[in-house]
């Protein structure tokens, strides 16, 4: 994660950002001057974070990309539900996890090759509708041993997902789980393609996490939209992770970052955890953007680590 050289590091850190662009150029210009004291290296960081967030947005702001982004399907939470009132046992619960299923039975094929994504304002998507047996083997995961769900059946029809776009109206197939009354559902549509970014990512080798790390998706908006929940990583050998925001007109840009890192001999191994950040106005329709890759920051089913669209 970290070597002993910190001044090299540091150094490399401040030569990448500054490469990144001239909107960096602000605290660049003196990079070789660092002669180790710990009060300018403590305000490093902060300076860094600040010009790769603005870069992210101005790239972003009226890009055709952000055009595209805010036509597509773009799910901002789990796209299967569960039966009413949840899944009956603990083994139940298990089973779902591990991505354990049985398939008693034929599923039918899709009646026509594609489906409409419906919201309440905006134009509707048409997109290519997913077969069941596709949708089933995204439930139905691994096969070890241990508690199943059984599957005896499947018909079309609809859920309601929130997306980047506010709650959507997607088909959706609804699974006869055995010994429920009411079906598991599992959207019968893709996200759409993500859009080509308009600013290219960091190189990760470059760039010590103690100035800035990519993050690991986004789990919860909350109701009101004034506050976001996304998954940061740190390592072994610092205090955890931070995540600084910066609010533009079209877009919430997170920079991610480990809180005291410490030199020495640390473990590869990256550990997630959630951190909520509050803003200053709901997000609303604006993109959640992560300063690191430039790019959206994905939904992430988390402690699962997989993401609902990349």
């Amino acid at each position: 994660m970290r070597t002993n050289n910190r001044r090299t590091i540091r150094l490399l850190a401040v030569l990448a950002l500054c490469t990144v662009g001239a909107g960096a150029a602000a605290g660049c210009g003196n990079a070789e001057a660092d002669n180790g004291d710990a009060e300018a290296r403590s305000t490093e960081p902060a300076l860094q974070l600040g010009a790769r967030a603005r870069q992210v947005a101005d790239a972003w702001d009226g890009s055709k990309a952000a055009e595209a982004w805010h036509e597509g399907y773009y799910p901002m939470e789990a796209v299967v539900q569960l039966p009413e009132n949840g899944l009956r046992s603990e083994a139940d619960r298990r089973a779902y996890e591990a991505g354990n299923f049985d398939l008693r039975g034929k599923l039918p094929s899709a009646p026509h090759k594609s489906g409409r994504v419906m919201w309440k304002s905006g134009s509707p998507l048409t997109t290519p509708l997913m077969e069941a047996e596709k949708a089933y083997k995204t439930l139905d995961r691994d096969s070890s041993p241990g508690p199943r769900l059984t599957v005896t059946g499947a018909r079309l029809g609809e859920m309601t997902v929130v997306t980047t776009r506010g709650p959507a109206t997607v088909p959706a197939w609804l699974f006869t789980l055995e010994g429920y009354a009411s079906p598991l559902k599992r959207a019968a549509v893709s996200p759409s393609k993500l859009p080509a970014p308009p600013i290219k990512p960091l190189r990760q080798e470059a760039v010590p996490t103690d100035v800035l790390a990519p993050l690991g998706g986004l789990t919860e908006v909350a109701e009101d939209s004034r506050s976001i929940t996304v998954v940061a990583t740190h390592g072994s050998c610092d205090d955890g992770p931070t995540v600084e925001v910066l609010e533009a007109s079209g877009s919430v840009v997170l920079s991610a970052s480990v809180a005291g890192s410490k030199d020495g001999n640390c473990s590869g191994e990256m550990r997630g955890e959630k951190v909520s950040v509050k803003l200053d106005r709901p997000v609303g329709k604006r993109m959640v953007l992560d300063a690191f890759t430039g790019r959206p920051v994905p939904y992430s089913e988390w402690p699962r680590t997989s993401q609902s669209w990349s």
